[in-house]
């Protein structure tokens, strides 16, 4: 049997990159060696083949006995991973937990499946938005991913990311792309290489050229920021007295669904939506059917465990397809929408209660002081129930405690943006004011620059970050 490193050559749509050949050979050692618990870090900057190699790779793996799944954090990030593999793709936790009901309490949590699969290697893209604290129970999203992986020890693990993009939200670093983390912590064996040539394809991409920059500005102690504009027909300065035009056109040349506008701070993104709402979109209306809105905290009850999502996600975008009503209750506004989700265009249209009030707060979804308010009076509508475990199964199935807290998705913070991609980006610098210019920053440049794949405008910056 030849080795991978010279199949890949052969099906590799272009001339490897000099990280790309070395990676080639890497796999050799990945595939060939006995070692158990085997895991590959591939640390790749926008434009440097990431997408290619993974799209390669699963035609390849099979020649080789391996079977495959790609997994990534968001159901966003999943559909890119999707589209450049052509193969399906999964949110690591649809891939992974099942929701079950506590046999004393009757409270739902998520519980980490069983792994059947064997001799198979679980590419997960996006790693660097993986967090190292508990989400789904008392393990961390990455802790559960490595037991999961390697329930069976013939299987293998890559994990796919960008280290200039930004960590996950708390963090310094990503620990997913860590390799010391992964060895100390789970004993893995761990190869790991870092790509950093951008390929001959994107060379003449303004957008990549400046991505590129920023990240290698990451290694200097005190950067500078010098963006180049005006070679380029993909990247340009925008006046904020411009932004309107700008959005008219981006939304008739690309659609509102491939358009975004990335921001500093959630109540820049509330002013930005009501602004879009109502000069571009012309609606009057608090809510109106063809809106689009992000969630921004998981739900578990709306819709049905065994469905593509499996569950509403922190993040996840859906359309107004119908409004069905309105209505006040416990000091907070409700209304009943007709929605779909938009990254899982196979779903089915449901119902499904939302709460206004989070359309336009300052902060990233309902406060600790607005959550309790609503719980506890949740929890005073039931004085007629007797034992913890029915008011328990009440408050679970709640259609107002549960109900979706959303914000419109026209304008995003960057870490919102992370895992999407758009063909039109708008981002705007403004709020950044003139603090010092720090690897933070760079970071936060870097992540929202290269959400973008074909058009990108640099709104309210300075002109002493051009040349």
């Amino acid at each position: 049997m030849p080795k991978i490193s010279n199949i890949l050559r052969q099906k590799f749509p272009y001339e490897p990159t000099e990280g790309q050949a070395r990676l080639f050979n890497m796999l050799d050692s990945y595939v060939e060696e006995k070692e158990k618990k085997k895991c590959l870090v591939i640390k790749g900057y926008a434009g440097t083949g990431k997408t290619s190699l993974i799209s390669t790779l699963v035609n390849v793996f099979p020649l080789f006995n391996l079977k495959y799944i790609l997994m990534a954090p968001t159901g966003r990030a999943a559909k890119v991973m999707s589209n450049y593999a052509g193969r399906p793709a999964y949110t690591i936790h649809k891939k992974m937990y099942k929701q079950v009901a506590d046999p004393a309490s009757g409270e739902l949590q998520f519980k980490k499946v069983k792994n059947y699969h064997t001799k198979t290697v679980f590419i997960v893209d996006e790693a660097s938005m993986l967090s190292d604290k508990a989400e789904f129970g008392k393990n961390s999203l990455i802790a559960d991913l490595i037991h999961y992986v390697f329930e069976n020890e013939d299987n293998r693990l890559i994990l796919v990311g960008d280290l200039a993009q930004l960590p996950p939200v708390g963090a310094m670093e990503s620990p997913a792309l860590d390799e010391n983390y992964l060895k100390d912590l789970f004993r893995l064996k761990v190869w790991a290489i870092e790509l950093k040539d951008v390929v001959r394809q994107e060379a003449g991409s303004g957008i990549l050229i400046n991505a590129t920059n920023l990240r290698n500005s990451l290694s200097v102690k005190n950067p500078t920021i010098q963006f180049k504009t005006k070679k380029f027909r993909d990247i340009y300065r925008m006046n904020a007295d411009k932004l309107e035009d700008g959005l008219q056109y981006a939304y008739q040349k690309f659609g509102v669904e491939n358009t975004t506008i990335v921001c500093r701070s959630n109540w820049q993104a509330v002013q930005y939506n009501q602004l879009i709402r109502r000069t571009i979109m012309y609606y009057d209306e608090e809510l109106e059917a063809g809106d689009i809105l992000m969630v921004v905290r998981n739900n578990y009850q709306t819709i049905d465990t065994d469905s593509e999502a499996g569950f509403i996600a922190n993040g996840d975008f859906v359309e107004v397809r119908k409004i069905i009503d309105f209505e006040d209750r416990y000091g907070f506004r409700f209304a009943t929408l007709r929605l779909q989700m938009i990254d899982y265009p196979d779903m089915e249209p449901f119902d499904a209660k939302i709460i206004l009030d989070t359309l336009y707060t300052k902060t990233p979804a309902l406060s600790n002081e607005q959550n309790r308010s609503l719980y506890q009076q949740v929890m005073e509508s039931y004085n007629d129930i007797n034992t913890r475990k029915a008011l328990k199964e009440a408050l679970q199935t709640d259609e107002y405690l549960n109900a979706l807290q959303v914000k419109f998705a026209y304008a995003l913070t960057c870490h919102k943006s992370q895992g999407g991609q758009w063909k039109i980006v708008f981002v705007d610098q403004s709020l950044w004011g003139d603090m010092q210019l720090g690897h933070e920053y760079i970071r936060w440049l870097y992540t929202a620059v290269t959400r973008a794949t074909e058009e990108l405008y640099l709104l309210n910056f300075k002109q002493e970050f051009f040349e």
